[in-house]
């Protein structure tokens, strides 16, 4: 294989685990955020349980207060019914008597239908917050997980990007260039294989004699399309066709 073409191929692959590297740096902050918004969720619903919790609690001391109320006048009733002198005021306290105590028990009944709102809003909030609890050490557990995988990306961004460098040096001069130009224009992609007579890259056929002069390595050649330098992978299923009748 033409030495500067193996270096190229070389060159390419620590610029694709460095660029695959880098993407994966930038994703992190992204799925982050996801991680946190799900936290942030399982805070809004505790807190909208407990704001549902307080309602109801203040909407039962609000019927309690009234029930109250209305224990005091019935009480007040019983107190006049015993002072009474005629049979119109006796029956007219009785009539507020009998409203009193229907409004008591319906007001009981609602503190009952009350208290059992409340207990099963109570359990909605316990497993609220036992759902939170579990989701914050899930979080914290992420966070150290992106933490290392931050440190470790890091790590193979610089580590292939000074075996580049070191690389780099050992290329030609117009081998390099050639490379930097495609790889400038191209989104970092200069050099792909070439198979089954395509550029792996833009799937466009090659021409049968370019192709045959691929598979020999022995040349920079570039794409007539995509302008990608391509080369042959002596491993892949292409090593075991044969080359393409370039009369055909």
């Amino acid at each position: 294989m033409l030495p500067d073409l193996e270096q190229l191929i070389q060159l390419q692959r620590l610029t694709n685990t460095a660029m695959e590297a880098q993407r994966d740096l930038e994703a992190i902050p992204g799925r982050l955020d996801a991680v946190n918004s799900q936290l942030t969720a399982h805070v809004e619903a505790v807190t909208a349980a407990n704001d549902r919790l307080a309602r109801k609690k203040t909407e039962r001391q609000g019927v309690e207060k009234s029930l109250a109320e209305v224990q005091a006048r019935l009480s007040r009733f019983k107190d006049q019914l015993m002072s009474v002198k005629t049979n119109k005021e006796y029956a007219a306290i009785q009539h507020e008597m009998a409203t009193a105590e229907a409004d008591v028990r319906k007001l009981e009944d609602a503190i009952l239908e009350h208290m059992l709102e409340f207990d099963e809003l109570k359990t909605v909030g316990e497993a609220a917050e036992e759902t939170l609890e579990i989701n914050r050490v899930e979080t914290e557990q992420i966070r150290t997980a992106f933490e290392s995988e931050r440190t470790e990306l890091e790590r193979v961004i610089d580590s292939a990007s000074g075996e580049r460098g070191k690389l780099s040096e050992t290329i030609g001069e117009p081998a390099r260039q050639l490379f930097d130009r495609i790889a400038e224009r191209s989104g970092g992609v200069a050099v792909v294989p070439a198979q089954n007579g395509h550029c792996t890259l833009c799937n466009v056929r090659l021409r049968p004699q370019v192709f045959n002069q691929i598979l020999l390595n022995t040349a920079l050649i570039q794409c007539d399309s995509c302008k990608r330098i391509l080369y042959h992978e002596p491993n892949s299923l292409e090593n075991s066709k044969a080359p393409i009748d370039s009369a055909r």
